[in-house]
């Protein structure tokens, strides 16, 4: 099953495809442009990984300053990081590079403490599609993303659905795609990951509680490009859809 959360009429729904329309809880079928697409659930600690591909790690080994990890990079993401599909992403006014980076999101369901590789399966709600931005200009040390670069306002799209975990056979096995105006500028597929989503579950779930609502972004692989104003950069992953977002010119910098 495929559920979004969209503002319409001055109210919060969760909506359903309906073909190319939505069909909303209580029955009304509107069209995908008539509403503000949300992200699809209420989202808990965000919590995303860099450098979980091999590929794209390779992409960027000349400007790292480690290239070896026995341990995931991890960083965290506050709720004003989030917008919905159909979304605009601003674009710092004094940035050179700023690129997308297609991702796949695992929901956690249930609470989760020391869950073992087997299990970890098991917690998983369900998996959308996140568009994790960043700004390459702010990057103080290339192995270790800080808060300028990967917690900034809008800039993690994510959506437009929340697809059971029952309805994904193997989230290990999903194509992504991202194109740039039509383009297609980076493909890949999860089973690229270095640290795959049981791996990161236990991982994870070994030194803190997971949380229903809690999200994982999971990385992503080689092929980005910097993205310009009026740019419209479409994230897409086998079986959870396709995630539209525009770029937007912001008419000032944010300073630290």
């Amino acid at each position: 099953m495929k559920t979004a959360r969209v503002a319409y009429s001055g109210a919060i729904h969760t909506a359903t495809p309906h073909g190319d329309q939505l069909r909303l809880a209580d029955g009304r079928i509107v069209a995908e442009e008539a509403v503000v697409w949300l992200p699809p659930f209420e989202v808990g600690t965000l919590i995303a990984l860099g450098l979980n591909y091999a590929d794209h790690l390779k992409e960027l080994s000349k400007e790292l300053t480690v290239t070896a990890k026995d341990e995931p990079l991890v960083f965290l993401k506050g709720p004003g990081s989030l917008i919905g599909h159909r979304g605009q992403t601003r674009r710092p006014a004094d940035a050179t590079f700023m690129h997308y980076e297609c991702e796949l999101a695992v929901v956690i369901g249930k609470t989760a403490r020391n869950v073992k590789k087997a299990d970890a399966y098991g917690v998983i709600a369900g998996y959308t599609v996140a568009n994790d931005y960043a700004i390459r200009d702010y990057l103080e040390n290339w192995y270790r993303p800080n808060l300028r670069v990967k917690n900034r306002d809008t800039c993690t799209p994510i959506g437009p659905w929340l697809v059971d975990a029952a309805d994904i056979a193997d989230p290990m096995n999903l194509a992504l795609q991202t194109t740039v105006n039509g383009k297609v500028t980076q493909s890949g597929h999860t089973r690229d990951m270095i640290f795959n989503v049981p791996f990161l579950i236990e991982y994870f779930s070994s030194f803190m509680t997971l949380y229903p609502g809690d999200l994982l972004l999971t990385g992503t692989p080689d092929g980005v490009v910097d993205c310009q104003p009026g740019d419209v950069i479409v994230t897409e992953i086998e079986g959870l859809g396709a995630l539209v977002n525009t770029i937007a010119a912001q008419a000032s910098a944010t300073k630290p």
